[in-house]
């Protein structure tokens, strides 16, 4: 979208097209938080795999401020309109370059207050809007907003955030999280892990001769990166190489299994944050666009999809060691191969889920399409800040 066929963002714009665009992502994206942190939630009953992807959520939220910010005064802004409804990720690597001189560019401009003060006497003194200072304005506002560097990164490095102990094969277990916006898809990406480590040095740091973790350990959750050390760059460098959306989970799993002999992924899961509709921006088909344009409040008008995959291993085939060569040991992951998208997505389940405002539940309800825009989705409806779920 080109952000000069629109008034722009901010005090005294319009009700353009790319305003009501970045008003129903924040709609959308409080609407999903707010669905992650209802304890009855039937997806993510799991306290953790909740907390994990608040932090994904924040880190977009963070993210559509600073684009809010940069639409006002720059000449362009594009979204996957026919794809993922979301930025394109040209727009995320400018976050991240942009990051890393705000602080530089930052001391050179005015401060918020004396454009302020300019704002004032030019609308005192010229009886117009100062349009200049306004983008002015907003290049400062969307410079603050990357200080604090928790925007979302065509690369978010992973994190461990708990470590255990497997009963069954006395290793011990991370979970890892990392994230991803597909560059190809225009796709926010979430990834989790369950790894256990057969590595001699990190079972003996960790294993105690009770079979869990040593009393006396005191491990600083979460930790940056892997926990095992030795591992930890290189662990880093393969995650951001098999982040691809265009990759299978069973393609990332048994390539971690390859590449690391002594770390063994029993469980991988990824959640993909789109597509993302909205009435007047995106145009991924008729149905739901003619639907959403009849809605009538501009962020009551979008629909957010997201998919969890989820891949898990079955057994494992034993390590051997021998006077001609070894062979490490190496997972078998179970793949639904009676559901036809299961096997293309190369996962043992997946769930498809969309988050629709109530408004526009009620005109995709009274348009009779009901059954074939939400076919395959688990529904939830937001009402007055509350999710309704499973329609």
């Amino acid at each position: 979208m080109n952000a000069k066929t629109a008034q722009r963002s901010g005090a005294g714009a319009g009700n353009s097209a790319i305003e009501k665009y970045f008003e129903s992502t924040e709609a959308a994206l409080d609407g999903l938080d707010a669905y992650l942190r209802d304890e009855d939630s039937p997806l993510y009953q799991h306290e953790l795999v909740g907390a994990i992807l608040s932090l994904y959520i924040e880190m977009l939220r963070q993210s559509f401020r600073a684009w809010k910010n940069h639409a006002a005064f720059s000449d362009k802004f594009r979204i996957g309109r026919a794809e993922s409804g979301y930025p394109v990720f040209q727009h995320v690597l400018d976050l991240a370059k942009d990051a890393t001189v705000a602080e530089s560019r930052l001391k050179e401009m005015p401060s918020a207050d004396d454009l302020r003060e300019e704002m004032i006497d030019f609308i005192l003194k010229k009886k117009k809007f100062p349009a200049p200072m306004q983008q002015a304005m907003a290049e400062r506002l969307y410079l603050e907003d990357l200080q604090d560097e928790t925007v979302f990164r065509p690369f978010v490095l992973p994190t461990t955030v708990k470590v255990s102990v497997n009963p069954k094969s006395g290793r011990p277990y991370y979970i890892v999280h990392w994230g991803s916006y597909d560059g190809s898809a225009h796709l926010p990406l979430c990834y989790i892990a369950v790894i256990e480590d057969s590595s001699d040095k990190m079972i003996a740091q960790l294993v105690g001769r009770n079979g869990k973790l040593h009393d006396q350990l005191d491990i600083p959750l979460p930790i940056e990166g892997l926990l095992n050390p030795e591992l930890a760059h290189q662990f880093d460098d393969f995650c951001e190489k098999n982040s691809s959306y265009s990759l299978t989970l069973a393609t990332i799993a048994s390539n971690m299994d390859q590449d690391f002999p002594t770390l063994h992924p029993t469980q991988l899961r990824r959640v993909v944050m789109g597509p993302f509709y909205s009435s007047g921006v995106t145009q991924h088909g008729s149905v739901v666009t003619r639907i959403l344009d009849k809605v009538s409040k501009a962020d009551n008008a979008w629909m957010l999809t997201w998919t969890l995959q989820e891949l898990f291993a079955i057994s494992e085939t034993p390590a051997k060691w021998g006077l001609w060569g070894s062979t490490p040991a190496k997972q078998t992951y179970h793949i639904d191969t009676d559901d036809l998208d299961a096997t293309r997505m190369g996962v043992s389940a997946y769930e498809k889920h969309a988050l629709i405002p109530h408004e526009a539940y009620q005109a995709v309800y009274a348009s009779g399409e009901r059954d074939a825009v939400f076919e395959g989705y688990r529904t939830h409806v937001v009402s007055s800040g509350r999710v309704l779920r499973d329609f």
